[in-house]
């Protein structure tokens, strides 16, 4: 491994030691030795103590992602292997895995890769340099243990198209790793059948991170008039519906996800108790409380209203809005599911903001449970950035 020694300065690297993965630039006092950027490094204190070896990127803010903390090792094609078996034990331990995340970046000590697995087909998204030239033998590894257990992957795809490599001076991409196939798949979860586009759907293709938090609507639709905001493809909707609900009405501002939710929708067979529209939430919202429209159940799933922490400000006016116009639409004795996947939108502020919009729409609220992301999302205590979802079930009760 390359011997280049990134020291930090005096006083520095309090989230590193506190169990953190990252390394700021701003932390950094001196590099000693030659490297190219993406190459591993050692990582020592302003007094020359080992804190761990890591990648680095002088182009990118978080010059440091950290690998092992251990001075003996060694990263190599087996200590990749060890990182990815470990992250498929953990999964079979914790969660349905007939589809699911297998790899979660710095929560499975794997920093800057994100890996899917919908079906038998693998969605990768590499968003840093030092975790890109590792991509084929992660990938590869992947494929060799889930083989050990039957599972033969017919396909991998990579979605690295979002905006953030470039700030790792990365030019952003999406194609196939090995031979071309079928992008689109079909996955059952929770009962629920979905057509996946892993090509041209948002992200990787399907939000696996709220599976447990759908599973919890199934239990309070039964015989239920139900509303699912921002429904993208429809899977908190057809949570709903095939739970037994009366009537689902899902609402999002793109045709295409409108559409892939009504494909979803027939896949299923809910297509006459689940209905799709494509309307503005904020606009329609409104509207149906104009026209007394009111539901037993109110779901509010949201995109990130917030992706740092200089528009805080005004994702709390976004979210305080939502949730005001959602409760209004609940009926007495109804319930309100209501979520963030920002993660600088932090829990007390978003539970400050809840409570703020119960206090405009004069409901009171009860809460029935308070969930995060499916455990194929760990959280890594002390790397703050694993943890981003938080999803709240409130029973609301009019005020009188």
């Amino acid at each position: 491994m390359n011997q280049t020694i990134v020291t930090l300065k005096k006083g520095q690297g309090r989230t590193l030691k506190a169990g953190g993965m990252w390394v700021y630039d701003n932390e950094i006092d001196t590099i000693l030795g030659s490297f190219e950027n993406g190459d591993v490094v050692a990582v020592h204190d302003f007094d020359g103590f080992f804190l761990g070896w890591g990648f680095l990127n002088t182009k990118s803010k978080i010059a440091v992602r950290l690998l092992s903390r251990k001075k003996e090792a060694v990263i190599d094609e087996a200590f990749m292997e060890k990182r990815v078996r470990n992250a498929w034990e953990y999964r079979k331990q914790t969660i349905d895995t007939g589809s699911c995340r297998l790899i979660f970046g710095e929560a499975d000590f794997l920093p800057g890769i994100v890996v899917d697995k919908f079906s038998n087909v693998l969605v990768v998204e590499s968003l840093a340099l030092g975790i890109d030239r590792w991509k084929p033998v992660i990938v590869e590894a992947l494929k060799k243990i889930l083989a050990e257990d039957g599972i033969c992957i017919r396909g991998v795809y990579e979605r690295s198209d979002a905006k953030v490599r470039l700030q790792e001076g990365m030019e952003r991409y999406k194609g196939f790793i090995g031979e071309p196939f079928d992008t689109k798949v079909e996955i059952c979860e929770n009962g629920v059948k979905y057509i996946v586009d892993v090509e041209e759907g948002q992200k990787t293709g399907f939000f696996l991170d709220q599976k447990n938090n759908r599973a919890a609507i199934q239990r309070l639709s039964r015989g239920k008039k139900v509303l699912d905001c921002f429904t993208h493809t429809g899977s908190f909707a057809l949570n709903a519906g095939i739970a037994g609900a009366e009537s689902v009405l899902g609402v999002d501002a793109s045709l295409l996800a409108v559409e892939q939710a009504r494909e979803n929708a027939r896949l299923n067979h809910l297509e006459d108790k689940v209905q799709f529209v494509c309307a503005d939430v904020f606009e329609l919202l409104p509207k149906l409380e104009e026209q007394g429209e009111r539901f037993d159940v109110v779901i509010l799933d949201p995109p990130a209203f917030t992706k740092s922490r200089n528009s805080v400000k005004n994702a709390v006016k976004g979210y305080r809005e939502i949730n005001l116009r959602g409760l209004k639409l609940v009926r007495d004795g109804g319930f309100l599911a209501t979520c963030s996947c920002s993660h600088f939108m932090e829990p007390e502020l978003f539970a400050k903001t809840i409570k703020e919009a119960a206090a405009g729409a004069r409901k009171r609220l009860r809460q029935v449970e308070f969930r995060t992301q499916a455990c194929d999302h760990p959280i890594l205590w002390a790397a703050d950035q694993s943890y981003y979802l938080k999803f709240y079930i409130f029973q609301v009760v009019n005020e009188g």
